[in-house]
């Protein structure tokens, strides 16, 4: 049997006690460390499903970070992998057992999609968070009547309440960028986004205002990708890029759709999607010139008004 090497994390208690990301990076983590003893075990999928009387695609979705694992299918998985270090197995029940706790985001479940949960418990984990918009404002910048408008848009059947609950979950996301150990959020964003008066005029010259105080925080870069560039290497739609300090977390592309999302964490993918970002952040206008951009939207605001 493979001999199975020590969790690596930068502290196994410390992961424990303080999960940045919560239980999404606890499963992440622990799916990541139980494909590696599989693989170094030269064992199936489809084996490791039956050792656990389930299916390969359970195992895929276990080792993925997607769903959690009762602690007697970790043990049996551990048994087969030949794992038989108490102090090494202990760890990894713990990691299992703390991975089925609820993160602050379960009390929106009657409005948090369960494609968008992971996003949200990545996004708690994340170093650094690069976005790239092009019809609307990054969510993580959205000021509450903007959110409501872009929610309203994608959700045109939901009522009332549950359009004031996702812009309340959205409001909640944004309060990561406060904390003290708060992530690096690095955004581009399309000057269309800026133009389209999306909640009215109102709402749009309090969302520019905003914007303008958030590029003045230390942990946000904000770049504008003028109309005056032409095409731009992201032509095909916004992205996200999550990084992670955390050593058994990969770097993480996030693309939206309209009832779904895709996550892809494979190096190539995510190198392909990397390039494009730094073409993006290199061709846009520098952070510094956002405030002057802002600005003059403002007073061209200011003089149709006049």
């Amino acid at each position: 049997m493979a001999s199975a090497q020590p969790l690596r994390a930068s502290s196994v208690t410390d992961l424990l006690s303080h999960p940045r990301g919560g239980p999404t990076v606890l499963r992440i983590v622990l799916g990541t460390h139980l494909r590696r003893l599989r693989e170094r075990s030269g064992i199936s999928r489809e084996a490791a499903g039956d050792a656990i009387r389930g299916s390969h695609a359970k195992i895929s979705r276990l080792e993925l970070g997607r769903v959690g694992a009762k602690e007697r299918d970790i043990a049996d998985l551990l048994t087969l992998y030949g794992v038989t270090d108490e102090e090494q197995r202990a760890q990894f029940l713990a990691l299992a057992r703390q991975a089925t706790t609820p993160g602050w985001w379960q009390k929106y479940s009657d409005v948090l999609p369960s494609w968008f949960e992971t996003l949200i418990g990545l996004e708690e984990a994340a170093a650094i968070i690069r976005t790239y918009e092009v019809q609307f404002i990054p969510g993580l910048l959205q000021t509450p009547d903007y959110a409501r408008a872009c929610i309203r848009l994608g959700n045109p059947r939901s009522s009332d309440r549950q359009v004031n609950r996702r812009v309340e979950l959205r409001m909640e996301r944004q309060k990561l960028l406060m904390r003290p150990d708060a992530p690096r959020l690095w955004a581009v964003v399309d000057e269309a986004a800026l133009r389209r008066p999306l909640g009215g005029e109102a709402a749009m010259r309090e969302q520019i205002r905003h914007l303008r105080e958030l590029a003045e925080r230390p942990n946000i870069t904000l770049q504008i990708a003028p109309f005056r560039l032409g095409g731009l290497a992201a032509a095909g739609g916004p992205i996200t890029i999550l990084r992670f300090s955390e050593p058994d977390l990969p770097d993480i592309v996030y693309l939206e759709q309209l009832n779904s999302a895709l996550y892809l964490d494979k190096r190539e993918d995510v190198e392909d999607y990397m390039a494009v970002m730094d073409s993006l952040c290199a061709t846009a206008e520098p952070h510094g010139k956002t405030p002057e951009f802002l600005d003059g939207l403002r007073l061209l605001d200011g003089l149709r008004r006049a």
